[in-house]
């Protein structure tokens, strides 16, 4: 008698594991190490699906600050073909983010205060993979820094971050360099400090989008920067939504104002000149 694993036949598998090893594919994606990575705290069948979900965006969330980084660093080089590739396959990365919410967007109050106290403290604010992409976006805000003093490495990761131009910032940096009246303390500043919308930014993005040609890299490279702000805030508002199906206006963990502080972020435009600049065209 043959057993299922003695059996050879036309139909089986060309690519056949070696007895004492595993796969080539369980290699390459250290499969067994990363579906050992998830360790629910409770008996809710839920907790794992919200535990998956935010392993899941913090995984697309490193992806997306590599590719957020060179699109930055082509623009500071005036590669502007190399930063729209960047930016484009940083959108589609920001598109799965969106749909990532899926998984937990239906969470009832009843399943999430079920494993709720399990957390602790634990907050999407405590995301070091968050807060690069919100520094790269021009949202600087140095005390999220504090949440990182038990992690020097990360926190120092973090503030060469935020101390470092972020897309749009490497942007308007190109334009000038281009000849266009960027103001100056908008092409050389502190990094780390917040920067309020300037008229004169507005008036510049405006002349870029007012009658673009094509293969006109410059209007080219305003409409990609857009596609990156929406994509952005509709992650924003799907958080907003999902924490409000779930908890309502219960307080966030960590001390966070829950839903009020995500729905006042959610209101924020990313890159506000660029959209600005629509009204002036």
């Amino acid at each position: 008698m043959h057993t299922v694993d003695t059996v050879v036949s036309r139909d089986a598998c060309p690519f056949a594991g070696a007895e004492d090893r595993p796969t080539a594919y369980a290699e390459y994606g250290a499969i067994e190490t990363l579906l050992s990575l998830q360790h629910p705290r409770t008996g809710e069948p839920a907790e794992r699906s919200f535990l998956v979900a935010t392993q899941v965006m913090e995984l697309l969330f490193d992806l997306l600050r590599r590719h957020w980084e060179q699109a930055r660093d082509a623009l500071e080089a005036d590669a502007v073909p190399a930063a729209l590739a960047a930016l484009r396959r940083g959108a589609a990365v920001q598109d799965v983010l969106v749909a990532s919410w899926d998984l937990v967007g239906s969470l009832t109050p009843a399943e999430f205060g079920r494993f709720r106290a399990a957390l602790g403290d634990a907050s999407g604010v405590q995301s070091a993979g968050y807060r690069h992409l919100e520094f790269l976006l021009g949202e600087r805000a140095p005390g999220f820094l504090t949440a990182f003093r038990g992690m020097p490495e990360v926190r120092a990761d973090l503030r060469r971050t935020l101390t470092s131009p972020g897309l749009h910032d490497a942007a308007l940096r190109l334009l000038h360099r281009r000849g266009l009246p960027v103001p100056a303390e908008r092409v050389d500043r502190d990094w780390a400090r917040p920067c309020p919308p300037h008229p004169g930014v507005e008036r510049v993005w405006a002349m870029v989008t007012a009658d673009p040609r094509p293969g006109d890299e410059a209007a080219d490279l305003a409409e990609a920067l857009l596609d990156t702000a929406e994509r952005h805030t509709r992650w924003r508002r799907r958080h907003a939504a999902a924490v409000k199906r779930s908890m309502g206006r219960a307080p966030g963990t960590a001390g966070t104002s829950g839903l009020d502080w995500l729905e006042r972020t959610a209101a924020r435009d990313v890159f506000p000149e660029l959209w600005a600049s629509r009204t002036l065209v």
